[in-house]
């Protein structure tokens, strides 16, 4: 059974009203102008006091059991049934909750300072309203831009560089002369800049070829945890700006991933693969080496992409990748499979006893 939850975990924020908050995310207020809310909730586990939102409608039955106070709606919702709660109509909930929580995320106050117990290299540049916690360190030639947390043990290695207001943390660590831009998160146990995968057969084993490029991480860049994005052979591995990267994705060698790609969990892209701007790639998709993917591809879960993608806009699922109308309708073929290789094979049997028939009487 699962517990329930008295007290939702969000801290306390200010207080808003309702009208401040439609005022905020653009939105047409049903019921009390005057409601105030100081935290966030989850439809199902409201309280009062809290702000809540519907986006897909299997949620809809919450709305009318739910204890919070206000809550972000669709602009054409038609409740059911009578509600206690104070709607805010708006075009799209999801996006305007994100909206709210990064102005809760920007009221919470900033640590800055250098904990004792973190080492910061003689000859490294550290910014200003830094905050480096115990045992973070900053290697040899390193830069820290303004504004940049450092989680405990997070490293950035020699002649590595650091954008501005960026979050580094617990185990994340930038490699040696990797760079990374202003703004990204790079959360527990990432990994930018770890050697390519590159060995050369041999008769006794298999050889390593050392990997001297760099990797780069542009501005606005997010990877989850666990999520690793290799060094270049010679050159630059590159993720440009606005990139999203779930945890447990691997970028390999030389790879180029596009501004405001989706790689989601368990993305493995193997190395000197360039995907286009504004792909989404879903859960545990493996792509080949040495292809090109066009801008806006979106490939399903599980999808297995061998080749080059040229047009763009398409969205391709299964291995190999395909068209996804295509996949769907050999879907539902897939089931029926083993009774059509039945029926055929006594079509088969037919066939063969209808030619001896016609040879006997010829």
């Amino acid at each position: 059974m699962r517990p329930k939850y008295t007290n939702y975990p969000f801290e306390p924020i200010m207080e808003f009203t309702a009208q401040q908050i439609a005022q905020l995310v653009e939105g047409t207020i049903e019921g009390d102008a005057t409601a105030c809310v100081h935290t966030f909730a989850k439809i199902e586990e409201g309280v009062e006091g809290a702000l809540s939102f519907l986006s897909d409608a299997k949620y809809e039955p919450y709305v009318y059991q739910t204890a919070s106070t206000v809550l972000l709606v669709p602009t054409d919702f038609q409740p059911a049934q009578p509600l206690r709660s104070t709607l805010i109509r708006v075009r799209d909930p999801r996006e305007a909750l994100g909206r709210l929580l990064a102005m809760y995320q920007s009221m919470k106050p900033k640590r800055t300072g250098i904990d004792p117990l973190a080492y910061v290299a003689p000859t490294a540049k550290v910014g200003k309203d830094v905050y480096l916690a115990p045992f973070a360190a900053v290697g040899d030639n390193a830069e820290i831009g303004d504004g940049t947390e450092l989680h405990p043990h997070a490293t950035v290695g020699a002649g590595a560089r650091v954008g501005k207001d960026c979050i580094l943390y617990t185990g994340a660590v930038v490699y040696h002369d990797c760079l990374v831009g202003d703004r990204c998160i790079l959360h527990a146990g990432s990994v930018v800049g770890a050697d390519g995968f590159g060995f050369a057969p041999t008769p006794k084993g298999y050889e390593k070829i050392p990997q001297i490029g760099i990797a780069v991480l542009e501005d606005d860049v997010e990877l989850g945890a666990n999520a690793c994005v290799d060094r270049a052979t010679m050159g630059r591995t590159i993720v440009h700006r606005g990139a999203k990267i779930d945890n447990l994705v691997q970028v390999g060698h030389n790879v180029e991933v596009g501004a405001n790609d989706i790689l989601c969990a368990q993305v493995g892209i193997a190395g000197s693969t360039k995907v286009g701007e504004w792909c989404t790639l879903a859960g545990q998709v493996g792509i080949a080496g040495h292809i090109t993917i066009a801008d806006q591809t979106t490939l399903g879960a599980q999808s297995g992409l061998a080749g080059t993608v040229r047009k763009a806009g398409q969205t391709l699922i299964g291995s190999p990748a395909i068209d996804s109308k295509v996949w769907s309708r050999s879907a539902v073929l897939f089931k029926t499979l083993p009774e059509m290789a039945t029926q055929l094979r006594e079509l088969q049997k037919q066939v063969e006893e209808l030619k001896s028939k016609l040879e006997s009487l010829s």
